[in-house]
């Protein structure tokens, strides 16, 4: 048994497909094949439901695979502690986000980053659930959403909470102008106005819808989208208004566009940033973790 065969492994459960983990892994699709025989003969198990495709792990797999990812993560670790010692911090944080947080992410990047240059970002945007699997399993190094912070306590993870600004109607004033005089909107307001809006699964788009059910009322969502960047177009181009996260969009991409504070009971879950506990964070994401929550304070007090 060596690390690349449980590294190939590991690629397998994320790509779900040979081909795919193959890529993944710089190697031929038949020597990934091979090499995960290998283990399976070494092992004396059978790790993989095969049929003409990947189908799956058998119990014996995942169990195994628990421990792959535990040793995998370790190994990244130890590699970016070498390269920290031979170079400084640097290398790729891998990080997994909410759709529609409360705060800019690039914003935070960007103010880390003038002080941390050799830090490179894979950012995947993921739903609630998936977040604190992808921490538990190791697949990304920090994590920022919205959690239950009961929940975060007992799997023992680090965090720092993120400020709640409140939720903002982001609208064009071109194609809205009764909204402009407005200082606030309450929820039968918006309830009367076409809305570009994440799709229902979404966690901060149950919360709206909770929240409106609630009080009786119910959204009317014209455009309905994963992509926030297709329901700021929608409140472009006058198709509806958009309700975000306030702190989520940075308004001078968008000049012509303007926002208007929604009254609303605040969200049951909090947003925060996340990382594992201490000693089983890389290095990499514990020294993120640890200058991210400098500079969130720093701008808190600005």
């Amino acid at each position: 048994m060596d690390i690349k065969q449980l590294i190939y492994l590991c690629n397998l459960e994320r790509e779900k497909h040979f081909g795919r983990a193959a890529e993944a892994s710089f190697v031929s699709q038949p020597t990934l094949s091979m090499r995960l025989k290998n283990l399976e003969k070494e092992l004396d198990l059978n790790l993989i439901n095969r049929g003409n495709n990947f189908e799956g792990f058998t119990a014996e797999g995942v169990r195994v695979l628990s421990w792959a990812r535990e040793i995998v993560s370790v190994y990244e670790g130890l590699k970016l502690e070498v390269e920290s010692l031979k170079q400084g911090l640097s290398g790729t944080l891998r990080i997994g986000v909410m759709p529609q947080c409360s705060i800019s992410l690039p914003t935070l990047l960007k103010g880390i980053g003038e002080s941390h240059a050799g830090l490179d970002y894979r950012v995947s945007e993921v739903s609630a659930d998936q977040l604190i699997e992808a921490l538990s399993s190791h697949s990304v190094d920090i994590g920022i959403g919205f959690f239950e912070f009961s929940t975060l306590n007992e799997l023992r993870f680090q965090l720092f909470p993120l400020q709640d600004g409140g939720v903002d109607l982001v609208y064009h004033p071109q194609y809205f102008p009764q909204l402009a005089a407005l200082t606030s909107l309450n929820a039968q307001q918006v309830a009367a106005l076409p809305l570009c809006l994440s799709e229902p699964s979404r966690y901060f788009r149950r919360y709206l819808d909770n929240y409106f059910r609630q009080s009786g009322l119910e959204l009317h969502p014209i455009l309905e989208s994963t992509s926030i960047f297709q329901l700021m177009q929608g409140v472009f181009v006058g198709l509806g208004c958009a309700l975000v996260p306030r702190g989520h969009l940075i308004d001078a991409m968008s000049p012509a566009l303007r926002r208007c504070p929604l009254v609303i009971a605040p969200m049951s879950r909090h947003a925060a940033l996340v990382v594992a506990e201490p000693g089983r964070a890389t290095p990499l994401a514990q020294h993120f973790f640890a200058a991210a929550s400098q500079w969130l304070a720093a701008q808190a007090t600005d």
